[in-house]
């Protein structure tokens, strides 16, 4: 677990230190800032769906994860009812920040193997190596929104210890190469969806896409089912 809260600490130490730097700049360098993050969401994610594509063994899977989760989260208001209570104690969209930061630090090969490799070997050096991303993706994250990213905090704890728990108690098969390729499709496209809204060339609500993650994990659990008998 120790590589865990090595995660959990980045995004303390990070943000802390992002907040430190924010005070020394102006609106027009915080702006200059949100684009740089805008930027950075859309390179990661596109680089991510072009990389996982080609290796995808269900290739309409990530059409039907968008197609169930995007409506199930709009029908939920789960994107207006988190900045409802995130912006009543913030003063900064901070809500959209940590959809990003998060899709960014949770969604991906380090994020997802690491836990894996930890509960099943003991190695930690891939969540090591995701604490470090996470480190400097928290700095900036803190310079654009303030101590509200410190709201990463349970998120990025809870998700690499359930996939820790589940690969040491119930199964690391499942969390084979085709799982991780079609969860990070999804996640991809999540994190260009986000990045297109940091740069305000098109308004997605980003935390209604979170439902769509579940399909893939659903969809192989279901496989899985099927394979046993």
């Amino acid at each position: 677990m120790i590589g865990i809260l090595a995660n959990t600490f980045a995004v303390v130490l990070g943000t802390a230190i992002g907040v430190i730097v924010r005070h020394f700049l102006t609106e027009r360098y915080k702006d200059a800032l949100w684009m740089v993050l805008g930027f950075a969401a859309l390179g990661v994610g596109m680089q991510t769906v072009v990389a996982n594509l080609p290796k995808s063994h269900y290739p309409i899977l990530f059409i039907v994860s968008m197609a169930i989760g995007f409506p199930l989260g709009t029908y939920l208001q789960l994107d207006d009812r988190s900045n409802r209570w995130l912006n009543s104690r913030f003063s900064t969209k901070v809500g959209e920040g940590i959809a990003t930061a998060s899709f960014l630090d949770c969604i991906g090969a380090l994020a997802i193997l690491g836990p894996v490799y930890a509960a099943t070997s003991g190695n930690q050096t891939m969540l090591y190596t995701n604490a470090m991303f996470t480190l400097v993706c928290a700095i900036i994250f803190g310079a654009g929104f303030g101590w509200g990213m410190l709201l990463e905090t349970p998120i990025i704890f809870i998700w690499l210890s359930l996939i820790f728990l589940i690969a040491k108690f119930l199964s690391a098969s499942f969390f084979s190469p085709a799982f991780i390729v079609e969860m990070s499709i999804v996640g991809g496209f999540l994190i260009v969806a986000a990045g297109l809204s940091l740069l305000k060339i098109r308004q997605f609500k980003t935390v209604d896409m979170l439902p769509a993650l579940l399909v893939p994990v659903i969809f192989f659990i279901l496989l899985n089912v099927i394979k046993a008998f």
